[in-house]
Order: C-alpha cells, then sequence, then structure tokens
C-alpha cells in the first residue's frame, strides 16, 4: 500500500487567529515542510491564485498542492452561488494537479467567531440533515463533473461536528460526496474515531492526521468557551505530540487498503510550537506508525 504525506499551511499562518501565525513567506514554509519530509501542502493564504505563480514555486520547493479548503455554504445557500464561488479554485486546482478541494461548511457555522460558545453550535433537525446531505450530495457529483472531487470536511463548531451527526450526513448523502476524516476534530467531539473508519471507511478519500491535548479539550467550559479559544489553549498539535493513537488509526486505514494522502492539520501557537520543530515530530510519529502498519510512504515531491 502507498501513502503520501501532507501538511497544512495553518501551522505557519493561522486563517481565523492570525496572533498565531509566523511571519514567514510561503517559500520559507515551503521549505521547512520538505525539509521535514512531507511531500506535500494544502493551499493558504499566501498562495497565488495563479496556477502559472503557483507551479513554479511549488517546483522549486519539490513540493506538490495536496488540497485546500473552500468556505461552502450550502446549509443555508443554493447550489447556484457555491458553483459560481468555487468554480476558479476548481480550475486553479486542476491547472495544478491537486488532488481534491476540502470542502468545509461555514453557513450557521460558529467555528470562526470568537465570541460564540462551544455549546451554541446549530443543530440541524432530521430533515434540515437529509436535505444539507442531498444537497451536499449533488454539489459533490458536480464538482467532481467539472474534473475535480470534494472532500466533506465534519469540523468542529459547524453543523456536521459530533458522531451522530457525521453518521446521519453519511447515511443520507451519497457516494458522490467523498469523506475527509480528522482524527483530531472528531476526537474532540468525543467520537470514536476509530469505529467510525470502521462505518464510513469505503467513503473516505482524503485523512487529516491532526492530533489532540485532551487535558486542554476536557478543562474547556462549552458554555464559555469558543472554539478559536480552544484553539488559542492549545487544544491541537502534530502526531506524536498529543493524545491519540495514530498507530491504532493507521492501522485501521491500512486493514481497509486506504491508499492517498495523510495530512498534518495542527493549528497552534507557533511562538510556543515552532512548525519546523513540530513538522519533524509529527513526520517522525507518522513514519514510524505508518512503516508499522505496511505502508510505503512516497518521498516524491513535485513531479519530474
Amino acid at each position: 500500500m502507498k501513502a503520501k504525506l501532507g501538511m497544512s499551511p495553518i501551522a505557519w499562518w493561522n486563517d481565523d487567529l492570525v496572533e498565531l501565525s509566523d511571519d514567514v513567506s510561503l517559500e520559507e514554509c515551503l521549505r521547512q515542510s520538505r525539509s521535514a519530509g512531507f511531500t506535500g501542502m494544502e493551499k493558504g493564504r499566501r498562495f497565488p491564485d495563479d496556477p502559472a505563480v503557483m507551479l513554479p514555486i511549488l517546483k522549486a520547493a519539490d513540493v506538490t498542492l495536496c488540497g485546500g479548503w473552500f468556505s461552502g455554504t450550502l446549509v443555508n445557500e443554493d447550489l447556484s452561488a457555491n458553483k459560481e464561488r468555487i468554480r476558479p479554485m476548481i480550475e486553479l486546482f486542476k491547472a495544478v494537479g491537486a488532488p481534491c478541494i476540502v470542502y468545509g461548511e461555514v453557513g450557521r457555522s460558529i467555528q470562526g467567531d470568537r465570541s460564540k460558545p462551544l455549546a451554541q453550535k446549530a443543530v440541524l433537525s432530521d430533515d434540515e440533515m437529509k436535505a444539507y446531505a442531498r444537497k451536499m450530495t449533488e454539489f459533490g457529483e458536480w464538482c467532481a463533473g467539472e474534473g475535480m472531487p470534494l472532500a466533506y470536511h465534519h469540523h468542529m463548531a459547524a453543523v456536521v461536528q459530533f458522531e451522530r451527526e457525521l453518521d446521519a450526513f453519511m447515511n443520507h448523502s451519497g457516494e458522490g460526496i467523498p469523506l475527509l476524516l480528522d482524527a483530531g476534530h472528531l476526537a474532540f467531539a468525543g467520537g470514536d474515531v476509530l469505529a467510525a473508519i470502521d462505518r464510513h471507511h469505503k467513503r473516505i478519500s482524503h485523512v487529516h492526521v491532526k492530533d489532540v491535548r485532551m487535558d486542554v479539550i476536557k478543562g474547556l467550559d462549552w458554555k464559555k468557551q469558543s472554539f478559536l479559544d480552544a484553539v488559542a489553549l492549545g487544544a491541537f498539535t502534530v502526531p506524536g505530540d498529543g493524545s491519540l493513537d495514530f498507530g491504532a488509526i493507521v492501522r485501521k486505514f491500512a486493514d481497509y487498503g486506504y491508499e492517498g494522502w495523510f495530512v498534518v492539520e495542527a493549528e497552534q501557537d507557533p511562538k510556543k510550537n515552532p512548525p519546523l520543530k513540530m513538522a519533524q515530530i509529527g513526520h517522525k510519529e507518522l513514519m514510524r506508525v505508518m512503516t508499522k502498519a505496511g505502508y510505503e510512504v512516497e518521498t516524491q515531491g513535485f513531479p519530474n
């Protein structure tokens, strides 16, 4: 089985909490992640939107674009508005050879609002979830038809957060909308990561290997503290520095024959947790558990 290791630039620049950002260039971010052993990087705010500009930067860093976040609003806006907004991203990602676009639902979400405590997360009724899941399936099918598949990202403080919400979404949606399984977000929400992989492995097309500091999470007051408060307090980290057993998680993916990207996405304070150091810790731990699980980790970056 083959796998690829990527990172998210959120370890260097946080789009929601500017104070949790390191003042480094895109080129330096790519250099650091590549030196730690990662061959891919998801798109962040300092990436150019012109493929003619982006490709030489990726080539010079020997890194491929392995995904990137799209802020979707299908829970409260129509398909046409989202199609119009995502179209330029589809064309960009096709031009640079990215594997997928990560769909993150921001409609009715409080993930970017520090004034809203975790307990105020929107909850969809059964009928709302069914309608939303059908709409997401149609959107996913349209994006794939345009040449760029989506991967749906369940997320803290969004409408699909808890394990039961993920199960409902998956039950009512179709194969047209693949799943991004994020171990850290599911664990934060009190979910069983291994059980979720058991249930949904056939639809998982992209993986975020985010670790958590469970002591931080257990100390949160959901009635007073927000998702961004949790991030600032250090709820997330890289594999090998947190509470999750990535040996068991990676073995579970291997058991089901998953091949593809494992992306380290760990937003935290770069002053307290230097991104290069954290990248090295994460890569070392992933190589340890992936080798043990029987994966051959690809080392080629930008295609020759």
